[in-house]
């Protein structure tokens, strides 16, 4: 078996054994460090949106350059940057915690648990509409953090998929459409559309594949291009169909009011053992994605 399908298989083990420990350091905090400094340094005066975009492309293109260099010297240390590259672990845990304190210690406590996964305002939000945003978060970072990263990795190994991190970090960071970053961060924005493009669509269809739900499939089509991203709304789209349930509607972000469009058209209580189904899906998404890249990597030699 080649270098890349071992690290391929140690980091996918290491994310389900051990998630994202807090107290290891992580390249993505430091992509996130160095982001908070450029933009501080960078995102003022004049031609903001050209300093954005070539901030963007020298940070993308010093990790590419980087993690070749890495890969080609230090090649045994592939596997720990692909269980740095996933995030399905960490992500569930997250989920798992919202719906502990929700159910221990309140309707306060869920909220505040929920704030640290979202960028909406939870100060509002009743019981069903937590547990609503847990399973709208999950969808849609499973593809940002699950199936993208997985996809750069079988197109052009660790360099292709941190390269990828880095993107995703810099449009959570400075891709918000908040007045800061209007044009600082606006061509960041639009590079992360387009690198989603496809593993969003796809990691819908796997979700489909893995429960074998044809409503999912049908919501997918209706409902997938309505969410105001691109990319979002399919895997979303694709739970809603699943459980028969409805995501998205108006949410509050730094105190303004966005109206989104409904995804799904059955609104109804969400059940606490709804978790365990969610988790099962996000987990099935994932082994046959590394399993896919296993077999194309073994018999198609890509």
């Amino acid at each position: 078996m080649d270098q890349k399908l071992i690290a391929l298989i140690v980091g996918y083990i290491a994310d389900l054994l051990l998630g994202d420990p807090r107290w290891l350091p992580h390249p993505i905090r430091l992509f996130g460090t160095v982001i908070d400094k450029g933009e501080r340094w960078l995102n003022k005066g004049d031609y903001r949106f050209v300093k954005g975009m070539l901030f963007t492309l020298i940070l993308c293109g010093a990790v590419a350059v980087f993690f070749v260099v890495l890969m080609l010297y230090v090649p045994w240390t592939g596997g720990l940057f692909v269980f740095y590259g996933l995030a399905n672990s960490s992500l569930l845990q997250e989920g798992r915690e919202v719906f502990r304190e929700l159910d221990t210690n309140g309707l306060e406590a869920g909220r505040k648990r929920l704030s640290w996964i979202v960028g909406r305002d939870t100060s509002r939000l009743d019981g069903n509409q937590i547990r609503t945003a847990v399973f709208e978060t999950l969808s849609e970072n499973l593809s940002d953090g699950v199936i993208a990263p997985l996809f750069y990795y079988a197109i052009g190994g660790v360099p292709a998929m941190m390269t990828y991190k880095m993107i995703n970090t810099l449009d959570s960071m400075i891709g918000y459409k908040k007045e800061r970053y209007r044009l600082f961060g606006r061509f960041a924005a639009r590079l992360d559309d387009v690198a989603n493009y496809i593993p969003a669509r796809l990691t819908a269809l796997l979700m489909v594949l893995v429960t074998g739900s044809k409503r999912g499939l049908v919501y997918i089509f209706r409902y997938g291009h309505q969410h105001a991203s691109p990319n979002s709304g399919y895997p979303e789209a694709a739970l809603a169909g699943i459980l028969h349930c409805r995501f998205g509607g108006p949410n509050t972000y730094d105190g303004v009011v966005v109206e989104k469009p409904y995804i799904g058209d059955h609104p109804r209580f969400i059940f606490e053992k709804e978790l365990i189904k969610v988790m099962y899906i996000n987990h099935a998404v994932t082994f046959l994605m590394v399993t896919a890249i296993i077999l194309l990597r073994l018999f198609i030699k890509f």
